[in-house]
């Protein structure tokens, strides 16, 4: 098969038809304290934000901002950074860190993937970090894309998978993967991207579950309510594969280019 025909666009969005993953704004605007009180260190963050290459850049346009976790941090080295997102309770989260950092040039977006950007302000920056869980891919990248003058960042699970995937399993749900990060390179090279990619490791969801409460207590949050036979399953579970869970890792890739001139004008 010649790899120039595979239509990875199409094989994305057939695969994210099996795998439901866009939450409602409630949940996402449940955890932005929490977000906020862990995130801005977190050793993703670091890697992300060495790895960004701001020279001659003034302005940020980060799509799926939550409490401003990339576009917060970088804020001093511009003169402007903007947080978009599709949860009100994350861009509360994003106001009140850019106050609490003394930070005047930062502007909240209330939009989400899918809705009108005619207003959204072009940017030397794009970025998505971690927020790309999305039901066409393609389409998220063409317009992040025309939101950037000089460069775009975007990150991605690199094997597909989520903390919380396998533990779908262990309680007898149906698990579906999200499809995998070369799914993105096939995309990228079909739109004629040649991108940089790099990997950052990260903890995942469960790494600091320090008892079975703590542990059913973000199950709960990720998964939503589980039964009594699924409790059972979840300390059988733990009790057999606490250190492996605790131990437990992923890694995030970042793809990263310089964005292609408007069609208008290749």
């Amino acid at each position: 098969m010649n790899l120039s025909q595979v239509d990875f666009g199409r094989l994305y969005r057939e695969q994210m038809q099996l795998t439901p993953r866009e939450r409602e704004p409630e949940y996402w605007d449940r955890r932005a304290p929490a977000m906020s009180d862990g995130e801005f260190t977190s050793t993703y963050v670091r890697q992300f934000i060495d790895r960004m290459d701001l020279t001659d850049c003034k302005t940020l346009l980060d799509v799926g901002c939550g409490p401003g976790t990339i576009s917060l941090t970088v804020a001093e080295r511009l003169e402007h950074v903007y947080g978009l997102d599709y949860c009100p309770g994350m861009l509360a989260a994003f106001v009140q860190n850019a106050r609490l950092r003394g930070l005047t040039g930062a502007t909240p977006i209330l939009r989400g993937w899918n809705d009108d950007w005619a207003d959204v302000p072009m940017c030397d920056v794009a970025v998505a970090s971690r927020s790309t869980a999305v039901p066409d891919l393609e389409a998220a990248i063409l317009k992040l894309e025309s939101k950037a003058r000089r460069r775009v960042y975007l990150s991605y699970p690199a094997d597909g998978r989520l903390g919380g995937d396998d533990i779908r399993e262990v309680i007898g749900r149906t698990s579906q993967s999200l499809p995998d990060y070369l799914c993105v390179i096939g995309i990228l090279h079909h739109l004629g991207v040649y991108p940089t990619l790099t990997y950052l490791p990260a903890k995942s969801r469960f790494a600091d579950c320090s008892g079975l409460a703590s542990f059913c207590a973000k199950v709960i949050e990720v998964l939503g309510d589980v039964t009594l036979d699924e409790v059972a399953r979840l300390r059988t579970y733990f009790d057999t594969h606490r250190d492996a869970i605790v131990r437990e890792s992923m890694r995030w890739a970042l793809f990263s280019w310089e964005p292609r001139p408007p069609a208008t004008e290749r």
